[in-house]
């Protein structure tokens, strides 16, 4: 889990109004508990199964820090690029992307299409079901994010589209 899908589900927590959380997957596990309205977060206990350290954590902590090993905190700081006014399409879904609705067939866009909102861009296979993912926007294909029949996550970028 990467330190902004963490600090994602902290806020959405926060909004909630749940007071815990536990989240256990094959890599780690994690507990989360709100104290107070005042915002402030405490992890009781966080546990990385494999290579990673377990942390224990007592006091109200900062929780990206507590959680993510101090070497991918430290990852370099990407600087603005004029992709800003870009527009993203997200996967509403985990499952298997797909640029085609099979491999005889052309892609749905590539980079420099023209797109219209409601415009079928990809499919994600999720549970032997194939649902047509839709332009929520029109511009033009800038950027193709996923590579063909990879698995993807929920609000995973998968295009960069640019609106005007």
């Amino acid at each position: 889990m990467k330190a902004k899908e963490i600090q994602e589900l902290i806020d959405f927590i926060a909004q909630s109004g749940l007071d815990e959380v536990n989240i256990e997957t094959d890599q780690f596990k994690i507990n989360v508990k709100r104290h107070s309205s005042a915002q402030i977060k405490q992890v009781d206990s966080v546990s990385f199964i494999g290579s990673a350290p377990a942390v224990q954590a007592t006091a109200p902590v900062s929780l990206p820090s507590a959680i993510i090993p101090q070497s991918t905190i430290t990852a370099p700081v990407e600087s603005p690029r004029p992709t800003d006014n870009y527009i993203t399409i997200k996967s509403p879904m985990i499952g298997t992307f797909y640029r085609s609705a099979n491999p005889e067939n052309p892609s749905f866009v590539n980079i420099g299409d023209e797109v219209k909102k409601g415009q079928t861009v990809c499919i994600i296979e999720a549970m032997k079901l194939f649902n047509e993912i839709e332009s929520e926007v029109t511009g033009k294909i800038v950027k193709v994010l996923v590579e063909n029949a990879s698995p993807v996550e929920y609000d995973q970028p998968l295009f960069l589209v640019d609106p005007s």
